[in-house]
Order: structure tokens, then sequence, then C-alpha cells
């Protein structure tokens, strides 16, 4: 049965409007108007249109902040998604971590980023769960109240190399280079940092739970459910994506069923600035990104190869011969 872990009252939560100016050189974003909670939020997160993907000014509903987190276990390099129902476009997807950036911190978007990873990403051990650390900063413990976090073996979290073209918050340039996209069809300003997440060799027996809050009458809602983990790692080789899904528990791969899957919209194909689906099939990404899925042998064909080995084993070669 899901474990609640935490409670929060939506109302709490704030953020702003933007206003953006994009050129081919780079995005400039600031804030407008007044506050906005969470419901407020989602009702300006209407589809918007721009004629120019390179050059343009515009007002957005929101800054969303996602993270292409690289978690390095084993010698080996994984892409982390987490599933998400999103309640505000009724689909299920695949997506990077992510979440809303809160008034107070549009400025340092990267925090909002590193407190994603700490709510939405868990990795479980038997002696506890791990905490993490960014540089010299320790990640927040966010259910601290009703998980235990083991105090030494913390994991590392690293900055990677950014995008190419420059993104500021009024005057001040965000020094980690994320990458920008508008997304039209929900006015939202999108940045994406590139994070490296190593698991210390000390840590044996490693399972990763996802955890997101859902809306649930007046209260947003945290619960753990280790029947469904939620979380997939896709491995990667010299940097690149393999065509592969899988969870971890107790140091153990196990594949994750692709078919019908959907990535958010942060895999598909952005135009200059902008980014105008809201999803992608994952065959579809696969063809984008000339990948093919690994080939599964069907059942007959796994028993017949099953069935040659035994024949060899009982029947000597010269007499099969």
């Amino acid at each position: 049965m899901p474990r609640t872990l935490i409670r929060k009252n939506p109302s709490n939560f704030k953020t702003l409007p933007l206003f953006v100016e994009a050129t081919p050189e780079g995005l400039t974003y600031q804030s407008v108007g007044m506050p906005l909670n969470f419901a407020q939020t989602l009702q300006r997160r209407r589809p918007v249109t721009v004629a120019d993907a390179e050059r343009f000014s515009l007002e957005l509903a929101n800054l969303g902040v996602s993270v292409r987190l690289t978690l390095h276990w084993q010698n080996r390099d994984y892409w982390v998604l987490v599933r998400q129902r999103r309640q505000d476009r009724g689909d299920v997807v695949l997506k990077l971590i992510s979440g809303y950036v809160p008034a107070h911190e549009l400025n340092l978007p990267l925090l909002t980023a590193i407190s994603e990873i700490a709510e939405e990403c868990l990795l479980e051990t038997p002696e506890g769960w791990l905490g993490g650390r960014f540089n010299d900063t320790w990640l927040p413990a966010p259910y601290a109240s009703a998980l235990h976090y083991r105090e030494a073996l913390p994991f590392r979290l690293t900055p990677l190399s950014g995008s190419a073209r420059p993104v500021r918050c009024a005057n001040l340039q965000l020094i980690e280079r994320p990458r920008a996209y508008v997304h039209l069809p929900t006015a939202s300003l999108q940045l994406i940092y590139d994070l490296r997440l190593d698991v210390p060799r000390e840590a044996k027996s490693l399972s990763l739970f996802h955890v997101d809050e859902r809306l649930e009458g007046d209260q947003l809602v945290a619960r753990l459910d280790r029947k469904r983990p939620d979380l997939y790692l896709m491995p990667l080789q010299d940097g690149q994506p393999l065509p592969e899904l899988y969870t971890l528990k107790k140091d153990q791969l196990y594949p994750a069923a692709t078919r019908g899957l959907y990535l958010a919209e942060s895999f598909a194909r952005q135009d200059g600035w902008l980014v105008r689906d809201e999803r992608i099939r994952w065959k579809d990404w696969l063809r984008q990104q000339g990948l093919t899925p690994p080939d599964k042998e069907s059942g007959l064909t796994l028993l017949k190869g099953k069935a040659r080995q035994l024949f060899k084993k009982i029947v000597p070669r010269n007499v099969a011969r």
C-alpha cells in the first residue's frame, strides 16, 4: 500500500509570470505582474503562438525547470526518467525530473532543480535512504519526518557542460548554461540543467524510487509506492542513449516495457527556442535519434533454443548427426 510521506497546502506556492525576449544570440526573462498561486498559474498555461522561432517577445505563464540527470552506478552511466500522470494535460509520460520554479528562486532556478532531485529521486539501501550533496552544499531531506536518511555516504551532484546559447534572468546570466525552450502549448519557459549523480561505491543493494506530489482535494500529497517505483534508467554508451529502459531494485536491473510509451515534450524536436508538441511517442523519439529497439526473442524462439541445448546434452554428437 502506498505510504504517505508529506502533505502540503498548494496555496503556499507562489510563482510569477514572465516576460521573455529571444534572439538568435540568447534569451532573457524577467518577472512581471503579481505572484500567482498554483491554481492561477494553471489557468494561464494556455497555448500561445510565435511567428519567428529565433526572435520574439512574449509574456508567459511561468518558469519550469528540469534536470537531465546522468546517474553513475557500478561504472555505467544512465539517464534518469520518471513516470508522471499529468493532471493538467490528462496524459501519462516519462519525463525528466522537473518542477515549477517558485517566485523567490526565479533568479537562481538551479536551486529549484536540486530540490526537485531530492524530492523526486529517492535512493534506498538496507541501512536507510541516501542524502546528497551538490559540491559543498547538502541537498534538503524533504521526507525526513517519514523516512530514515543515512547521515554518512551521500551521493554527489556535479554540473555537466551546458548549452551553447546563454540564458539571462534580467541582467544576470545563468552560469550553468541550461538549455532553454518556450513550450507553446502551455505558455511556459523551460530550463533544462545537465547534472551528474555519483552513487557511492559503498552503497550496496540499491533501489530507486520516484515520488511526486499530486493534487488531492485541497492538498498536495506525496506518496511512496514500492510496487510502482516509477523511476527508470536509460543506459548510455559513450555518452549516447541506448534504446532500453530499466528499473533498479536491490542492485538488479529489470527491463521495463515500452509498448505505447510516450515521452514528455522535452524529448520532442526543438525549433529555435520553441517546442510545439505536448509529447512524443517512444518509437518516434528512437527514430529521431537513429536508434533501433533491441530485438526481443519470442517465447517460441526461446523454447526452441532451450530444447536444442537439452537435446545436445542428452544425445551424443555422432548420434545426433
